[in-house]
């Protein structure tokens, strides 16, 4: 895997999340848009990569995990996360939302029946919006350094 890889990889994953939603599957829509997230995070840290040079095994350690803070943190963009947190509310609403997920998402179940469909809706098209949204998207931000 490269950097070229992990940023496209990105992309399709936040195109299957969109077409999972649209067909009313939650779950896998959740658990793809935060792939979406992690293989973002992973194309920054590829970049830090030159070709030819030995990698730093901490680096490669720390990179080897789906914890998007840990991902942010490797990738070197953990403190203007932080940063950009205080200085924009935007962000940081985006932010909260989408450092919540983990790969143990997979097995989250959002309700399927009556008015709490709506609901479930409702909260993917939020999560949604802020990993791609253009105005304090959490996507948006991390291709400024991939």
């Amino acid at each position: 895997m490269n950097r070229k890889d992990f940023q496209q990889l990105s992309e399709i994953r936040l195109k299957e999340a969109e077409a999972l939603l649209a067909a009313g599957c939650f779950e896998g829509a959740y658990y793809l848009a935060g792939y979406a997230v992690e293989c973002a995070f992973k194309a920054c840290i590829a970049k830090k990569t030159q070709e030819h040079d030995f990698p730093d095994k901490k680096l490669v350690e720390r990179s080897h995990t789906h914890d998007l803070e840990r991902l942010a943190d490797a990738a070197g963009l953990l403190k203007l996360i932080e940063s950009e947190v205080k200085n924009s509310k935007d962000f940081e609403t985006q932010w909260e939302l989408v450092s919540e997920w983990t790969e143990h998402s997979r097995y989250r179940f959002f309700p399927q029946e009556g008015k709490l469909n709506s609901i479930a809706y409702i909260s993917l098209r939020m999560f949604l919006d802020a990993i791609e949204n253009t105005k304090g998207g959490i996507l948006p931000w991390i291709k400024q350094y991939w």
